[in-house]
């Protein structure tokens, strides 16, 4: 509890930080919310002191800024200039869509990057061990926008296989019981086929969004395995007998977790980050679309809130990882 307490105090800094990056970075950027909500219309400069006295915008930026904090305290993120909608509720409408495609892309790339870590660990400096680790290294390199334009080229365009965009075709109507799609759908009345539709509408964003991940995992996992089976317990193993399946899977892949999971839990934040790019080229529906949406609006609520939210997001799965070190390696609990 007191390891907790700890990590959540040391918490606080860090979102005051975000709130002084998210309010005044997006103020920098030319152009405000008025002028992109009336355009090329323009307008006379009565009706856009009018505007900006509404939405608060005529004020300086330091009375501003501690308006934002003191809405915060009362845990009101404010309303957004374009949709009007209150900045929470159209963060949890979006919100379980991107959890739906992370969750997906780790658990793939988690589950493979071990399993191909583990392979290049027992057959190191082999061809099999060289070519999965340079494999790795081009999936690592390759940028998200490039592999996912790559990826509906062959599989939407050439092959035909799986859609471009969106969470599920129209001719589904699914009741929104969760948020997750995966799970939605098998309680409506299409069950199996609009569960299918939803598993591919998924595929491409969330191979697109697993493949660093992947990567990542797949490199730590081999460096941390070769460190534990140097281990002398891991000789002395060797020497009674014991078979290789047993003394990888019972023996060092556990001791090899700890940098493991670090890695993962990493790449569950940077994943979220990632999803910007993922959504925007899928059109997701998720929060990395909704943030640029509002980017390209100068929506300095939904700006605010949304970079807070998914910040505070990033921060409670780094300390539920912490946690999981004391499960994992009990000498951390001494």
């Amino acid at each position: 509890m007191k390891f907790l307490l700890n990590r959540i105090a040391a918490s606080v800094p860090t979102l005051l930080g975000v709130t002084l990056l998210a309010f005044f970075m997006i103020r920098w950027i030319p152009g405000d919310p008025i002028t992109v909500m009336l355009g090329d219309r323009g307008g006379d400069p009565e009706m856009i002191a009018e505007l900006k006295s509404i939405y608060g915008l005529d004020r300086p930026l330091i009375s501003q800024y501690f308006q934002f904090l003191g809405n915060l305290l009362r845990m009101d993120l404010g309303k957004s200039i374009l949709s009007h909608n209150a900045v929470l509720d159209e963060f949890t409408a979006r919100f379980p869509a991107t959890v739906e495609l992370g969750l997906v892309a780790l658990v793939w790339s988690s589950a493979l990057g071990i399993i191909l870590g583990v392979l290049a660990a027992v057959f190191r400096r082999s061809f099999l061990d060289y070519s999965l680790m340079g494999v790795s290294l081009v999936g690592y390199s390759m940028p998200i926008f490039w592999w996912g334009l790559l990826l509906i080229l062959f599989f939407s365009v050439l092959l035909g296989w799986l859609p471009v965009s969106g969470r599920m075709s129209v001719m589904y109507d699914i009741p929104e019981k969760t948020g997750f799609l995966l799970i939605d759908s098998l309680f409506s009345e299409e069950r199996w086929p609009a569960f299918w539709d939803a598993v591919k509408h998924l595929t491409l964003p969330a191979l697109a969004l697993g493949t660093i991940p992947l990567a990542a995992i797949a490199r730590m996992t081999r460096s941390s395995l070769l460190e534990v089976l140097k281990e002398d317990y891991i000789r002395t193993a060797k020497a009674k007998g014991l078979g290789v399946k047993s003394l990888i899977f019972k023996h060092a892949l556990k001791n090899a977790l700890t940098p493991i999971i670090t890695v993962i839990g990493l790449m569950l934040g940077a994943l979220l980050t990632g999803a910007i790019l993922t959504e925007t080229i899928f059109s997701w529906p998720g929060i990395g679309r909704w943030i640029v949406q509002a980017v390209n609006a100068r929506d300095y609520p939904v700006i605010q809130g949304g970079v807070l939210l998914v910040s505070l997001t990033i921060i409670l799965v780094n300390i539920l990882v912490d946690s999981l070190y004391f499960w994992v390696n009990p000498t951390l609990r001494k």
